[in-house]
């Protein structure tokens, strides 16, 4: 009997390359400017708990009932976010994925993200709206790793299948989901100009709520 591949973690990446997707992103740079230079709280915060960087994670998590623009990338999200669900094999009979939050992050030079999860998500991603080169990388842990005890080391020149992290370089206008428990980070940021994304949640709405 051949060896078996048994309960695998997925990603979902998209290109957003439909139509009016450029001038959508860049209206969606402008406006994270906008937001971020408009949001006292979330600076403050940001100034004493994100080293370089700005989040509206604990201020301003409601972006899509806010601006028309971030409206519409809610749209696409949802389009993105319903076909990954739907390789995982949700019984969408059930209930469904909802957007709950909707978060700007800036990120400047030396900034980083270290490992967390999302609870009480079930779909978490990120839009990237602006990667320079050297910004960081998304980078997610083998969600077993706190299990495998005495397991010894793997080879420097690991297949992926076995790895115990991997990280992906995301592009302008590429979407990344994930499921919510799925620990993750971004290292530090190198480049000298700021890398740009739209982070959000989705949780589970049972049919008939």
């Amino acid at each position: 009997m051949p060896t078996a591949k048994l309960f695998p973690t997925y990603l979902h990446r998209a290109l957003i390359g439909s139509r009016g997707a450029k001038r959508l992103n860049k209206q969606i740079q402008k406006e994270c400017y906008v937001f971020r230079d408009l949001d006292d709280a979330g600076r403050r915060w940001s100034c004493e708990n994100y080293w370089g960087g700005y989040t509206s994670y604990g201020s301003i998590t409601d972006l899509p009932f806010r601006s028309s623009t971030f409206h519409s990338l809610k749209e696409m999200l949802d389009r993105e976010v319903f076909r990954f669900v739907r390789h995982l094999d949700w019984d969408l009979s059930k209930g469904q994925p909802e957007m709950c939050s909707c978060w700007i992050n800036i990120m400047g030079p030396g900034s980083h993200h270290s490992f967390h999860l999302h609870p009480d998500s079930v779909i978490s991603g990120t839009y990237y709206v602006k990667v320079p080169p050297n910004s960081g990388a998304f980078k997610v842990e083998d969600p077993r790793i706190a299990c495998f005890m005495g397991s010894p080391p793997v080879k420097r020149n690991v297949r992926r299948d076995n790895s115990r992290y991997m990280s992906l370089a995301p592009r302008a206008r590429e979407l990344v989901l994930f499921e919510s428990w799925l620990k993750h980070e971004v290292p530090a940021h190198h480049a000298k100009s700021d890398r740009i994304s739209v982070s959000f949640n989705y949780h589970w709405v049972d049919v008939g709520r």
